[in-house]
């Protein structure tokens, strides 16, 4: 398993690098503690897993959470999508910017998303799984969303946008996010 590391400050990848193949169809091994306490990532922290199956087009996002945020282990375990973070610390030195990954049901590979980040995808196929290992129990309350077509973040999404929900579409703006995230900065 390699580690991949991103522009993003903090943020990572494991990527699976042998898959067993044969009449069966294959086999590979998605996670390994050991690769990813070397990359910092205590995977034995996470507390809920969840997953989402969505059709072509949809975009989930950009979604966090306040306070201390969330950190996520995101893949795609079905179909393929792009998945957008945009880095919501203030403190961070690439506060503000933004990274695309493509996760599929390919590559297997796994995306560590630290807390204080905005997360949202894309599904590129038919359908497609995506499951997430989050290391805190959702509290509603520390939601914060941004909108999926906010101009300053102008996020290049690759397919026309077929569905998203009200609260998706009915989220805030990045620029007022970021003024109040500014705020709270030590």
């Amino acid at each position: 398993m390699r580690i991949e590391e991103s522009s993003l400050a903090d943020v990572v990848s494991f990527v699976p690098e042998q898959r067993h193949e044969d009449e069966r169809g294959w086999f590979v091994r998605t996670l390994d503690v050991a690769v990813a306490a070397r990359a910092g990532v205590d995977v034995l922290a996470f507390r809920q897993d969840s997953q989402s199956r969505s059709r072509l087009g949809v975009i989930r996002g950009m979604h966090g959470r306040a306070g201390e945020g969330e950190a996520k282990l995101v893949r795609c375990a079905r179909g393929a999508v792009l998945d957008v973070l945009v880095d919501a610390r203030p403190d961070s030195p690439t506060f503000g910017e933004q990274a695309t990954f493509r996760l599929d049901d390919e590559s297997c590979r796994h995306l560590f998303v630290p807390p204080g980040f905005l997360h949202g995808f894309q599904v590129l196929t038919d359908w497609a799984d995506v499951c997430y290992r989050i290391d805190r129990e959702h509290e509603p309350g520390a939601d914060l969303a941004v909108r999926y077509d906010d101009p300053d973040l102008a996020i290049a999404w690759p397919l026309p946008v077929s569905t998203v929900s009200a609260r998706d579409a009915g989220a805030g703006s990045w620029r007022d996010l970021r003024t109040q995230l500014e705020g709270t900065r030590r």
